[in-house]
């Protein structure tokens, strides 16, 4: 459509977290640090995983995977971040703003579906272990991990391409600290309706329908265990999973609360809060639940060093 009587935006201003400038140079500080500890982080549970021969297993093998889709999914949003937190202009241009959105729906809707995948190795290992190696075998592994990556790309390309297709004629301001769905689709200058019929149906199916399958599995994972005789067995078995289940309710929880309800009564800075977390703060944690949590990847980073 073209914008009568109006210009049509060509760069979006991204309003970000505060306009204090003594302010934005400590959350810069403090997001550099966080950016270095993830990317340092991640890139050593790759390392890690890659070279050591104990832990060249299906479990390892997603969790690096894991980790490289961590270090995607920052690289979208936290270096533009850094920038303007040190720019007295904080600009976006219109291609830039669909880029960024597509890739960060690629990268978030990937890990959905490679969470799910880790939950069904879970499930497979402690519910069929004398099977394990059969099942899990290193063909069904690759292509469950290229299938993960690639599940994010409908959903990105149909999201992105159908919203910057509206018309943009009025305000270009964006009340967030990186292009993201809703604060985006306020600007549309026309009737969004089946537009967010089509991205609830989208959030439905690519959030809750692997969260369902986690869920699946682990029900199974735990009545399973809960039938064990030996505590240690049970004890053991819970200690594979923890680290998982922690990855997974940090994700999902906070992911949720901005995806599921997008015309909440939170505001602006409460709904910031909320996606910083599930795009900085959980990329960093996720490489130290693992790692602190499991004696194999410890163990594998002191023979390492």
């Amino acid at each position: 459509m073209i914008c009568e009587n109006h210009t049509k935006v060509t760069e979006f201003i991204l309003l970000g977290f505060t306009n204090n400038p003594e302010m934005q140079v400590s959350l810069f500080s403090l997001f550099l640090v966080i950016y270095t500890v993830t990317l340092l982080g991640n890139f050593l549970i790759v390392t890690v995983t890659s070279v050591d021969p104990a832990l060249q297993t299906p479990m390892y093998f997603f969790l690096r995977n894991l980790s490289l889709l961590e270090v995607c999914f920052t690289l979208v949003m936290v270096p533009k971040m850094l920038v303007d937190l040190v720019s007295s202009r904080k600009i976006i241009s219109f291609v830039g703003c669909g880029a960024q959105m597509y890739f960060f729906f690629f990268f978030g809707s990937s890990e959905c579906f490679l969470l799910s995948m880790m939950a069904y190795d879970r499930f497979v290992a402690i519910c069929n272990p004398l099977r394990y190696s059969i099942i899990m075998n290193r063909s069904l592994c690759l292509w469950m991990a290229v299938g993960s990556w690639m599940s994010g790309v409908p959903v990105s390309m149909l999201q992105t391409a159908w919203l910057m297709a509206h018309p943009f004629c009025g305000p270009n301001t964006i009340d967030h600290f990186f292009c993201d769905g809703p604060p985006v689709l306020k600007l549309v200058t026309q009737d969004t309706t089946m537009y967010e019929m089509q991205a609830l149906a989208s959030t439905l199916l690519f959030i809750m329908f692997p969260f369902s399958l986690i869920l699946v599995s682990y029900t199974r994972i735990i009545t399973t265990i809960l039938r064990m005789p030996s505590a240690t067995g049970r004890q053991k078995a819970f200690s594979t999973c923890s680290s998982h289940l922690i990855v997974v309710s940090l994700f999902y929880g906070t992911a949720s609360l901005t995806y599921l309800r997008p015309k909440s009564n939170q505001s602006s800075e409460s709904k910031k809060l909320v996606s910083l977390s599930y795009t900085v703060i959980t990329p960093m944690l996720n490489p130290i639940i693992y790692s602190l949590r499991n004696n194999e990847v410890k163990g594998a980073v002191k023979r390492i060093v």
